[in-house]
C-alpha cells in the first residue's frame, strides 16, 4: 500500500515536522535554564532536603518522550501510526460494497 501525497500535504507535513522540532528545543532549553536555577533556590533555602532531584528526574523524563515523539517517529513513538491506521480505516471503507 502506497501513499501519495501532493504537494500541499508534503508542505503541511513538514511544517508539523518543524513545528514539533522547536517545540522540543523550546522545552530542552527551558530545562536547561530552570533546572539550575532550582538547584539554587534549594541549595541557598534548605541544603539539607535535595527536593530539586524530583523536578529535574520528571522534567527530564518528559523531555525523553519528548524526543522519542519528535526524533523517532518512524519506530512507533510518534503519530505517524495514527495517520496510518487513520487511513487504513478509510480505505476499507471506501472498499467495501453496498
Amino acid at each position: 500500500m502506497k501513499t501519495y501525497y501532493t504537494e500541499e500535504n508534503k508542505y503541511i507535513r513538514a511544517k508539523k515536522k518543524v513545528d514539533n522540532i522547536k517545540g522540543f528545543y523550546s522545552n530542552l532549553l527551558s530545562y536547561c535554564l530552570i533546572i539550575p536555577f532550582l538547584i539554587f533556590i534549594n541549595l541557598m533555602t534548605a541544603p539539607d532536603h535535595l527536593w530539586f532531584w524530583w523536578p529535574m528526574f520528571g522534567w527530564g523524563i518528559g523531555i525523553i518522550f519528548h524526543a522519542f515523539g519528535v526524533f523517532y517517529h518512524n519506530i512507533g513513538f510518534g503519530k505517524d501510526w495514527e495517520e496510518r491506521k487513520i487511513k487504513e480505516l478509510m480505505d476499507k471503507e471506501n472498499n467495501r460494497k453496498f
